[in-house]
């Protein structure tokens, strides 16, 4: 099938040197290709576009008004990826962005936004979701997720290691007095548990690589972080709540940590992008910027 850009290239240096041979040096082929390319787009075209014999050639009349619209059609195309290549180094296009619910979220957009505020054109696309979207039916550039293993086909900066902690209200513990140990809390204390939104599925509370156990006197369950924090710090239940969500709680006395000798198995908040060929400038941009603004609200 005859690739009709590279003919014309072909067409427009031979219309220029008049020599199949001279075309085949500035295009590094061989002279048959050049003979062969012209001959297709003359075949293509229904028409000669040079005559020639064993001393010279020259365009036809055909060839001669043929030539200066085969080079604007060249010149055209150089401009439309020229503008192209322009308008990609100067931060233009968009940005999807998936991240979950966490408490620095409007701050974090906050100081993306002040970082896009030069560059108009640059559009962000930002989700805040639980689920884990589908790269590729959600065309997602980056992402943020917190888990154990990052996907190994992804593109990874990680931000900080993290743990889950036991804790209840001062007033639930009061109440119910301290557990002796982790059979105690399972039989006598409300507790909740997290949904995994991906699978519909409990995540139970997997402790570390020896100890992943399933609540009994479970009282509340929910798919959203935020409503168990909710629920512990009312009383309600004992929970099992990530550190990033809690330690505040923690700090002024609102919770209580339980159990805190228990090894536990660390957690990764990390920024991902999936592996392309090619990656636009603007993707690459904003994946800097929003490892540099996580590190400097995560980084312990």
């Amino acid at each position: 099938m005859l690739n009709r850009l590279d003919a014309l290239k072909y067409f427009c240096i031979a219309a220029e040197t008049l020599q199949f041979r001279e075309t085949a040096v500035r295009m590094s082929v061989s002279p048959q290709v050049v003979t062969r390319m012209i001959a297709e787009l003359e075949e293509e075209l229904g028409t000669l576009l040079f005559v020639r014999n064993t001393r010279n050639m020259q365009l036809t009349e055909f060839g001669e008004r043929f030539l200066p619209q085969a080079q604007q059609y060249l010149l055209n195309g150089e401009k439309l990826f020229a503008t192209a290549k322009q308008k990609q180094s100067a931060m233009s296009g968009i940005v999807r962005i998936t991240v979950p619910r966490l408490p620095e979220n409007d701050a974090i957009l906050a100081d993306l936004a002040e970082r896009c505020a030069d560059y108009p054109e640059l559009r962000i696309d930002w989700r805040v979701d639980a689920a884990k979207l589908h790269l590729v039916g959600n065309q997602i550039d980056i992402g943020l997720r917190i888990g154990f293993e990052p996907d190994p086909l992804m593109i990874i900066r990680k931000i900080v290691e993290m743990q889950d902690k036991f804790v209840i209200s001062p007033l639930l513990l009061a109440k119910l007095g301290p557990p002796e140990d982790l059979e105690d809390l399972q039989k006598r204390f409300p507790v909740s548990n997290l949904i995994n939104v991906d699978t519909g599925r409990s995540w139970g509370w997997p402790l570390n690589d020896e100890l992943h156990l399933f609540p009994k006197q479970l009282r509340f369950s929910t798919d959203d972080p935020y409503s168990e924090l909710s629920a512990a710090l009312s009383g309600m239940t004992c929970s099992l709540i990530a550190d990033y969500m809690c330690n505040e709680h923690i700090e002024s006395g609102r919770l209580m940590e339980l159990f805190s000798d228990i090894p536990r198995k660390c957690w990764q908040m990390y920024l991902y992008r999936p592996q392309r060929t090619m990656t636009s400038t603007h993707v690459l941009k904003v994946f800097d910027w929003l490892t540099e603004i996580l590190l400097r609200y995560y980084k312990k």
